[in-house]
This record gives structure tokens, C-alpha cells and sequence, in this order.
């Protein structure tokens, strides 16, 4: 058997680590988070050192769970199964960053085959929630154990065992399929009522289409997990390519089942017309996508040397001592599956009513919910995953070395560097989305009008990509410190907030509102997470530099009114032309490239230093070319 290369310090490391990684984007002059932020670093005065500070435990004990609240194809962009065992190698080497765009490409196109062939409709959200019921129970019952504590202890035992940990892995392996077999088998036998728990309130017509497709879908349970451990034991031996690569054929899949279903069956199918010999065309396609990529997976691991030998001796393994490490991250994912527990309710209630009520127009349901989610969440996907896995190491450092003053810093320019594109980037968001999402998703069964309700949901999300990034970027501050206990409690009063401003809505606005208001209970979320965990930070790390960044979070604003003055005028202008695919794409392209222009004389004008000193170095790199 070949033995794991064991992992050292990034720039030790076969295979392409970090190190590897700037000296290859140098050769190309591309800026790399970390040049940006270092650049960010030189800008700035230096800070007087600020001793005293402990982490609470070793932070290498502890993965990291990305969002922990988006179950489904597209996943976390940092935790799960992408999760790159030594953490700070996400996204090191040229083979893993395109793996990671056509994955989002082809995950993009996958989307909108769906939402051609299914709709956004009853049927829709019929398919959307038995396909999101799979993840939701992997992730609260294995993945989260997966992300957060195994594959941490998978890399450490594969540094410290004299058998580079072989035993380790045979005993993890067998024990995690032995759990994602009796899992499997359980949830098929509970597809009813986990249907019932998850959409209270379907029509008897689409309970009984989810109730069908579950069947297959829990299937994926089993080849979700061995797509996770498989991923885990590859990226411990330094090979990142099948990860990567796996999730598109996957996609490319279910884009062929999309296609064949729709040629089938035409537009305009319903959980009432849709025969079960179409729902197990979707059923069995969708799992065999998923299949597909654990068989893909678990070669590459083979190919890596990696032969199972089934071992059930856990007695002095460690793997018990590492679950019960693992208690404060599983309450963290508890609460945000309870989180989409709620969303997914009173999603799928709201779309029934307004369909009811006879409002096909605006009848949005958890369908529309989560295509608008998923765009809602690509600007933090792009730019703040990247600023977060250069962060991490450096933040970890400073708290190996006691360093408050460098932490905050590093905390500070993550935050500002994020915002230069993320706050332009939301803003067109609420500009261009309604145009955005009709030019997309106004195919087949789904109408411009149904288009045009994801648009209006995605402004609202807009809205909320600020609070969104900081709360994710303060929790990370949290791990850095090898705190896991805070960020669980923090969740706990943040949930509740969220969860009552969802009833709320479900129980007082008009059935064809309440999915377009939902973003706001889902932000709400975010901004109480984000008050207590700056409180709680502030008195560790002795502040978090706030009038820094409220600073110029205000410009970047400020910066971006013009811009977005532009854009709304183009939207409107373009939208007295005929049609619906050439106004969107000449309000956009327009609208896009001269308010980008604008905001940056804008920005430069009200002395955005973040914007400048990004600006220069982009130019100094293309100039040495």
C-alpha cells in the first residue's frame, strides 16, 4: 500500500500547496488574495503589538464548516466534501481553481435545465424538496462530523502514526459507510414523513410526486458520505484533482436528465399530469448523477494507492475522543439545519397558498427561494472564500503568537478587501436582478413572470451579502482562536430571531410576498449574528477596528449611488424595446460596464484606499507583463 504523504508546513508540501501556487500567479502576474491583502498590509500604518492572547484549543483540531446551512449540488464553499484536508491548500493549484469554475459553470447551466424542465411552480418545489431532504440529513447527522473533526484527526494521524495513518483510514472508512448504509435504509423507509416534516402543507398531488422522487433521492445519502471520506483521504495523500473535478460530472448528468424530461413531457408539467414513470426518470437520474461521482471518487482514491481492508477495532482508535470534540460544531449544525428546517416550511406553505389563490404570477415557493440563493451567495463564493483561505493561516499564526493587534488587522482587511467587490457587486445585484433572472430562467415551464419573482428575491438578498460576509468572516476569527463553543451560542438567539421573523411573515403578509420578504427573516440571521459575535470579539481581541470599516463600507456605498442611478436608467430605457432577452442583455452590458467605470472614478474621487490600492497593484501586474 502506499503510504499518505505526510503533511507539512504549506511550502513543504508535493503536489502544488500555496507556495506553489504565488509563484505560479506571479509568473503570470495575477494577484493572489494574499498579495492583495499584503498590499492592503503595506498601505497601512503599522499597529503597536498587543500581547495576551490564548486560544481556547489547538484550531487544527477543528475543520471548517463553510456556510453549514445550504444542503444541495452546489454544497458549501468550504465545508463538506470540498473540504481540502490541510485547509489552507483550497484552491492552491491551477488544475483545482478551474475544476472549481467549470464545477460552478456546469452547476449554473444544471440549474437552469431544471428550472426549464420542472418550473418554479408546485412540481418545482416538489423536486426542490425531496432533493434538498438527502443533503439536510447527511449534513446533520455525518457531514458536519465529517467537515468539522474527521478529516482534521484523518491529517494529524496520517503526520503522527508510524503506519502514516493506515488504520486510521481503514477504520474511518468502514465505520462511515457501515453509518451512511443504516442512515440510508432508515431515511428511505421515513421518505413520507421526512416530506411531511419538510412541507406540511403540499397539495396531495405534489406530496405524493415528493413523496415518490424521496424514495430515490435518499438514495444519495450513501454516495453523498463516500464522496465526502473519499474526497478527505485525497486530499490527505495532496491529491485535489477528482474532488474538483467529480461534482461536474455529476452535473452534466442531471443537466442530460433535465433535457430528456423535458423533451418528454413538454412545459407546463404538474405534480397533477407528471406520471411516475417521468418522476423515476428524475429520481433515478438525479442519484445516478451522484453515483456517478462517488464511483469517480473512489477510483481516484484506489489509483492513489488506498486498498480497504474492513476494520471495526475502535477501542483506543481515537475516533470516539474526536466525535466528543465535536459537540459545540454539531450544535452549530443542529441550528442551522433547524434554519432550513423553518425556511423550507414556510417556503413551500406560501407557494401552495398562492397557488390557491390563483396567483400564478406570484406564486413563489421554495423552488424560486433557492435558485435566487444560489446567486445570491456566488459574489461571497468568488471573492470572500478566497480572502477567507489566505485569512485563515495568517489569523492562526497571530494566535499562536499572542498577537491581538495582528488579528484585528487581518480581521479588518479581509472584511475591506471582501467589501471592494462585494459591495458594488450586491448592488447591481438589486439593479439588474429581475432583468438577470428573466434572461436565464424564462425558459420552458418557467414563465417570464415566475423569472421575474426570483429576480425580485434575489434584490432582497442582495441587501443582505454585507452582514452575510462579516458574520462568516467573524467566524472564522472564532476558529482561528480554537473557539467552537461561541459561535454555537451565537447561533442559538440568531436562529430564534430568524425562525419567528419567518412565521411571522408566513402568518401576516399576502402568500405571494412572503418568499420575496423570506431574505429578510434568512439576513436577519446574519446581522444578530454579526452584533453579538463583534460584541464577544471586541472584548477578546480588544476591538475589531469598526470606525475603520464602517468607514469605508459608507464610501463603498457613497461610491456605488452613481453607478447605480446609471444602471436603473438603462433598465428602464432598454425596457421600452420589444422582447425579454435582448432589453436584459443590453440594460446589463451597458448598464454593467459604464457603472463599473463610474463607480471606480467614484471611488477613487472620495479616496477609498482599499479601491486605489487594488487598482495599482492590478496595473503593475499587467504593466510587467
Amino acid at each position: 500500500m502506499t503510504q499518505p504523504v505526510a503533511a507539512g508546513p504549506p511550502e513543504e508540501r508535493p503536489g502544488g500547496g500555496p507556495a506553489d501556487a504565488r509563484d505560479a500567479a506571479r509568473k503570470r502576474r495575477i494577484p493572489m488574495p494574499d498579495e492583495v491583502l499584503e498590499a492592503v498590509e503595506q498601505a497601512e500604518p503599522d499597529t503597536d503589538p498587543e500581547p495576551g492572547l490564548h486560544p481556547d484549543h489547538d484550531p487544527s483540531d477543528y475543520g471548517d464548516l463553510g456556510t453549514a446551512d445550504r444542503p444541495g449540488e452546489e454544497g458549501n464553499e468550504i465545508g463538506g466534501a470540498a473540504h481540502s484536508a490541510p485547509g489552507n491548500l483550497m484552491r492552491s493549484s491551477a488544475i483545482m481553481a478551474a475544476g472549481t469554475v467549470v464545477s460552478r459553470a456546469t452547476g449554473f447551466v444544471r440549474t437552469i435545465v431544471l428550472a426549464a424542465a420542472l418550473g418554479t411552480q408546485l412540481l418545482g418545489d416538489a423536486y426542490q424538496t425531496a432533493n434538498m431532504v438527502p443533503f439536510a440529513v447527511y449534513d446533520l447527522l455525518i457531514g458536519g462530523l465529517l467537515a468539522s473533526v474527521f478529516v482534521p484527526f484523518l491529517v494529524k494521524r496520517n503526520k503522527r502514526d508510524a503506519d502514516g495513518g493506515a488504520a486510521t483510514e481503514q477504520r474511518l472508512f468502514t465505520v462511515i459507510l457501515l453509518v451512511l448504509a443504516v442512515i440510508t435504509i432508515a431515511a428511505i423507509a421515513l421518505a413520507e414523513w421526512l416530506i411531511r416534516i419538510y412541507a406540511g402543507e403540499f397539495t396531495a398531488p405534489q406530496h405524493e410526486a415528493a413523496t415518490l422522487l424521496a424514495r430515490f433521492l435518499l438514495g444519495q445519502i450513501f454516495f453523498i458520505g463516500a464522496s465526502g471520506i473519499a474526497s478527505a483521504m485525497l486530499n490527505s495523500r495532496n491529491r485535489f484533482g477528482a474532488p474538483m473535478w467529480a461534482p461536474v460530472l455529476n452535473n452534466l448528468v442531471i443537466i442530460g436528465v433535465g433535457v430528456m424530461f423535458l423533451v418528454i413531457t413538454g412545459p407546463g408539467t404538474t405534480p397533477g399530469s407528471v406520471t411516475g414513470g417521468q418522476l423515476t426518470l428524475l429520481g433515478l437520474g438525479t442519484t445516478g448523477g451522484q453515483v456517478l461521482q462517488a464511483l469517480v471518487l473512489v477510483w481516484a482514491l484506489f489509483a492513489a494507492g488506498f486498498r480497504w481492508r474492513p476494520r471495526l477495532d475502535l477501542r483506543g482508535s481515537g475516533l470516539g475522543e474526536a466525535v466528543r470534540t465535536a459537540a459545540w460544531m454539531m450544535l452549530y449544525v443542529g441550528v442551522a439545519q433547524a434554519g432550513l428546517l423553518v425556511t423550507t416550511n414556510v417556503a413551500t406553505r406560501a407557494g401552495v397558498r398562492a397557488a390557491q389563490e390563483g396567483d400564478a404570477a406570484g406564486g413563489a415557493g421554495i423552488t424560486a427561494y433557492q435558485y435566487a440563493s444560489m446567486l445570491f451567495q456566488l459574489p461571497y463564493a468568488i471573492i470572500a472564500v478566497s480572502v477567507i483561505t489566505a485569512l485563515l493561516p495568517r489569523m492562526s499564526a497571530h494566535v499562536a503568537d499572542g498577537r491581538k493587534d495582528l488579528v484585528r488587522s487581518d480581521f479588518s482587511r479581509g472584511l475591506r478587501l471582501s467589501a471592494v467587490l462585494i459591495v458594488p457587486l450586491s448592488v447591481a445585484m438589486i439593479v439588474f436582478a429581475v432583468p438577470f433572472c428573466v434572461l436565464i430562467y424564462a425558459n420552458g415551464s418557467t414563465s417570464a413572470e415566475d423569472a421575474g419573482a426570483i429576480g425580485r428575491i434575489l434584490m432582497v438578498f442582495a441587501a443582505m451579502l454585507i452582514p452575510f460576509t462579516m458574520f462568516q468572516l467573524q467566524m472564522r476569527v472564532y476558529y482561528a482562536l480554537g473557539d467552537t463553543r461561541t459561535p454555537s451560542l451565537i447561533a442559538l438567539p440568531a436562529e430564534a430571531a430568524h425562525a419567528a421573523l419567518a412565521v411571522t411573515l408566513l402568518m401576516t403578509a399576502p402568500p405571494r410576498l412572503v418568499v420575496v420578504l423570506l431574505p429578510v427573516a434568512y439576513g436577519t440571521y446574519y446581522i444578530v449574528g454579526s452584533v453579538l459575535a463583534w460584541r464577544g470579539l471586541r472584548r477578546r481581541i480588544n476591538g475589531l477596528d469598526g470606525r475603520r470599516i464602517l468607514r469605508t463600507l459608507a464610501l463603498l456605498y457613497a461610491a456605488a449611488v452613481p453607478s447605480a442611478v446609471f444602471g436603473v436608467a438603462m433598465v428602464a430605457s432598454f425596457g421600452l424595446v420589444s422582447g425579454t432577452v435582448l432589453p436584459s442583455l443590453l440594460a446589463m452590458v451597458t448598464g454593467g460596464t459604464v457603472g463599473a467605470l463610474i463607480f471606480i472614478l467614484v471611488a477613487k474621487r472620495l479616496g477609498v484606499t482599499e479601491v486605489t490600492t487594488f487598482l495599482e497593484m492590478v496595473r503593475s501586474r499587467l504593466l510587467r507583463r
